[in-house]
Parts: structure tokens; sequence; C-alpha cells
């Protein structure tokens, strides 16, 4: 027997430490915490020093679904659906558009690329610092064109537009990943497809969907899917824009940081353990809409 086919990559051991090398970051670095956080999540333990720390069974996700807690945790769950869906649907479509007018022969095309990627390279504090002087209610440039049209507004202290506001925020500051995918599976497309459909006589419009999108649809894909997941795990930006506690832009993701780390949250005493188990409730949500959105996103890819 062949010793050599017993290893996935044969003999080649630089692939297969680099391979061991990985996966031993993932299992150190996402497996074990992930099983920590789920056996936390069965604890009361606090962040105070001193206090003993007790095994509670379910209690922390019987507080999750009791009628003191529900009310405020799925109004929550629909702000991070509401997040999540307007954020991966104006995204995408900006993006894509984005890169259709930037995959043109155009002068100065690499720098309007690089303008476009600059917002992704940006720290969150940074970007959050940038709009808050935008949007400050006190002599910021919205606020003057406000002025200007007769109205004021608090911004992101707004309850009608504080969300829309940290929506369109979001979108700007990950638009630049979104742009850079769609490039790359417009890159990847045969010129000679397009010229066949010109010989053909195609329109530009069948051009688009005859064979720019089918052959794009892996790109949607991908981007759909870190676009929903990131949106639905996503609080830094949120938390820097209209602090910890607003409720017109509260989601579960800053829940469980306040929670966990800067206090109660809809009435429930400051807890670890209790944080934890709003976490496992999330990554179950994200895991159901990842699995349902790759499943059916996948299938419109063999249907195209």
């Amino acid at each position: 027997m062949n010793r050599s086919n017993t290893f996935i990559f044969g003999r080649r051991w630089t692939v297969q430490l680099t391979f061991a090398i990985g996966i031993s970051l993932v299992v150190i670095f996402s497996i074990i915490p992930a099983i920590g956080i789920f056996a936390i999540s069965f604890t009361d333990i606090r962040s105070l020093p001193f206090l003993p720390t007790h095994w509670v069974g379910l209690e922390n996700y019987r507080t999750f679904f009791s009628s003191a807690q529900i009310a405020y945790n799925l109004h929550a769950l629909k702000n991070t659906f509401v997040f999540a869906i307007a954020v991966t649907l104006f995204q995408n479509v900006l993006a894509l558009f984005i890169a259709v007018l930037l995959n043109q022969r155009l002068r100065g095309r690499n720098f309007a690329r690089a303008v476009v990627f600059m917002p992704t390279i940006l720290g969150v504090t940074v970007v959050g610092l940038i709009f808050s002087l935008i949007f400050n209610p006190s002599g910021g440039p919205a606020a003057s064109v406000w002025k200007s049209l007769g109205a004021s507004s608090a911004f992101f202290g707004d309850p009608h537009l504080a969300m829309t506001l940290v929506i369109v925020v979001q979108v700007w500051s990950g638009i630049g990943v979104a742009v850079v995918i769609y490039l790359a599976g417009l890159q990847a497309i045969p010129q000679e497809l397009y010229e066949v459909a010109s010989i053909d006589g195609a329109t530009r419009w069948q051009k688009l969907r005859q064979v720019t999108y089918p052959l794009l649809a892996p790109s949607v894909t991908a981007n759909t899917l870190l676009c929903i997941i990131g949106s639905l795990q996503s609080y830094q930006l949120i938390y820097v824009l209209t602090g910890p506690s607003n409720p017109a832009t509260q989601v579960l993701s800053l829940a469980i940081f306040t929670q966990g780390f800067g206090g109660s949250q809809g009435g429930s005493v400051q807890s670890q353990g209790y944080a934890a188990s709003i976490s496992i409730v999330q990554f179950i949500i994200v895991m159901i809409v990842s699995v349902a959105t790759l499943t059916y996103l996948r299938r419109k890819e063999t249907a195209l």
C-alpha cells in the first residue's frame, strides 16, 4: 500500500503543516471559545469579584423568553432583521451598480476604485466620529441643510430617523468589499460571450440578463451571504453612533455587549451568563438564516 495515499495532500509536508496550523487556529479561536460560551450560558457568572458562580441550568434561557423580557428582546430582534435586510439590499444594489460603472473603460478608473474602497479601511470609531460630526445637531453640515429647509432634527437622537441614518452609514462603510467582489466577478466573464451576443443581435438588457447575471450569480451569493451574516452580528457602529441604550437602534448584538460589559438591559441585571445565553440564541438565528439564504441562492444559481 502506498503510504502517500493515506494523506490528503500526499507527501507535501508544507501543505499539511499549513493545513494543520489553520485547523489549530480555528479550534483555538473559534471552537473552544464557542464551547466555553455555551457552558457559561448555564451559569450566573458576573464580572463582580468574589461573587460565587453557580450552575443555573436553563434559567438564563427562561429569562430571555420570560414575559418580563420577551417584549424587549422581540423589539431588538425586529430591529436586527430590519437592519440586516436593509443593509444587505441597499449595499448589494449600490455595489453592483458601482462595479458595473467601474468596469467600464473610464479615465481615472483606478482612482475611483480606490475612493470607493477607502471607507473599508477606516476603523469603526473613525467612521462613527466622521458621521457624528456631519450629523451634529448643533451646527453640523447636515443640521445647516436641515435648517435651510425650515426643519430641525436630533438625527441619531431622533427615534424616527436614527435607524435609517445608521443603515446609511453601515452601507457606506462596507460597500468597498462588495464592489471588489462584484468587480472580480465581472472581470472573470469572457468578453467573447459579449461579442457572440452582439453578433446575434442581443440588446444591452439581453446581454445583462442572459450573460452577465448568470455568470455573476456566485458573486451575488457571496456578497449576500457575507452581508447578511455581518449585519446580523453588527453592533459596533450602532454603539458609536447612537449609544448603548437607544431603543430605536437596539439590536440583539448590542444587547449582548451591553448586558455582558456595559450594564443591564431591558430591566435585567448585568450578567455574563445571561449575555452568553442571548449570544447562543443569536447564533441559532444567524445559522438558520445563513443556511436558508445559501440554499435558496445556490438553487437560483443552478436554475440560471
